[in-house]
């Protein structure tokens, strides 16, 4: 089947991920939405799999089928064989194996047989993929981070269909050093048995090339992009005269550079002292951030908004003068784009991906703290610096698709499945 008038042959894909709208817990499922949604308009059939379904399925455009739904008693009998029973799972897209062992406490009281460690689940969802695999046809296998790589690599088993692993992050990202050997295992099995590898970014390719030794050819850059959607809507706010708000909004980890946030703060609050600084979102250094706030004396200028969601995110957009993000170490970073949308200048740092795409976005090394605070002090204090930013964001959004970005996607489905375009 040809999608009309685009000339590429419609493509039966089975996705694995760990989040999609409306659960999200950070960019992952905001990239799996955009990414879907423009591959369906382009004519391609989705089954997206996810560990559970927490809420209604809210979509359309994919067919969203739950791990949790499938449970094998064995790998190898025929489907009519098999038993089906709910399979209750924890996992979320950014959990670590500390934090698996924590909620697993709290679940011990509730019914379901949960894995005893992060890895046993991953391996009961892969067990879950092995059903799902042959019951869906699909002509290409596409699994998102680490998380997913035995379930892939279990549907390929039993299907002989091909497998692209899309890389959003590496565990040496999420950890700030060498991090957990076993996710580092995942993923290396994942680079070398994919047949082909998408990274987000230049720079995470640089490091699947350099860290994994994967072949530079078998590596393809698609950027994410943002939907326009999801910050069109405005929302009236109301500030104190001469009030300034600058945001971080993102995870609260290491990877982020909250740290490098708080301290920037303090020497901007003593150049501008009206300031406000906001910290969006929830994670691991939380704690040690409120901490520092307080050690610096910053409390009456700097609030701790928890973790956000929908409108929530839009609205504090829409409250902000500046949107800043200081990551240590970011693959690629949907966030700068969605601040954007909603007309709010950025400061990225240069260490991450999305810098490859933004040229008019101010950047910094996420270490600099005085470079970052000068940069925050310069757009607040020149309005006609911010409103130029404004501007020129406006126009280099307009090549900013997932669009563009399906079309990436389809000439690496069509290299693994061997398909020719329009055929």
């Amino acid at each position: 089947m040809e999608i009309r008038g685009l000339g590429a042959r419609a493509m039966r894909i089975l996705m694995f991920g760990w989040e999609f709208p409306p659960a999200i817990s950070g960019g992952l499922g905001t990239a799996c939405f955009g990414m879907t949604k423009a591959l369906a308009e382009r004519g391609h059939r989705i089954t997206f799999v996810v560990p559970s379904l927490p809420d209604a399925d809210r979509t359309s455009h994919v067919s969203l089928v739950a791990a949790a739904d499938f449970a094998a008693e064995t790998e190898d009998g025929p489907p009519a064989g098999i038993s089906v029973r709910p399979v209750e799972s924890p996992l979320t897209p950014y959990m670590a194996q500390s934090e698996y062992g924590r909620l697993r406490q709290s679940l011990l009281a509730s019914p379901g047989p949960y894995g005893p460690d992060l890895f046993a689940e991953l391996e009961r969802y892969a067990a879950a993929a092995a059903l799902i695999a042959r019951q869906a046809p699909f002509d290409v296998i596409h699994a998102h981070e680490w998380l997913s790589v035995p379930a892939a690599l279990r549907a390929r088993r039993v299907s002989g269909r091909p497998f692209v692993f899309h890389v959003h992050a590496l565990e040496s990202d999420r950890s700030g050093g060498d991090g957990d050997a076993r996710i580092v295992g995942i993923e290396r099995q994942g680079l070398l048995e994919a047949d082909r590898v998408i990274a987000v970014s230049r720079f995470t390719r640089r490091q699947i090339v350099e860290r994994y030794g994967i072949d530079p050819g078998k590596v393809s850059v698609v950027h994410n992009a943002v939907t326009r959607s999801e910050a069109a809507v405005r929302y009236g706010v109301s500030k104190r005269p001469g009030e300034k708000i600058v945001l971080f909004l993102g995870r609260i980890t290491h990877q982020k550079g909250p740290g490098v946030f708080v301290e920037a703060a303090a020497e901007v609050l003593r150049v501008l002292p009206d300031v406000t600084f906001v910290m969006a979102g929830s994670g691991d250094l939380m704690p040690q951030m409120i901490e520092r706030v307080a050690e610096l004396g910053l409390g009456g200028r700097f609030l701790f908004t928890g973790f956000l969601r929908g409108e929530e995110v839009e609205r504090m957009y829409a409250s902000s003068d500046l949107y800043v993000m200081p990551s240590v170490s970011e693959p690629f970073g949907i966030a700068p784009l969605e601040a954007m949308l909603a007309d709010v200048p950025v400061i990225v740092s240069k260490q991450s991906g999305v810098a490859e795409i933004l040229h008019h976005a101010l950047q910094v090394d996420f270490w600099d703290v005085r470079e970052l605070a000068g940069k925050i002090c310069a757009v607040l204090t020149y309005e006609a610096l911010a409103r130029e930013m404004v501007e020129r964001s406006r126009e280099e959004l307009k090549a900013v698709t997932w669009e563009r970005a399906a079309r990436q996607i389809e000439d690496v489905y069509r290299e693994v499945t061997g398909a020719e375009e329009g055929v």
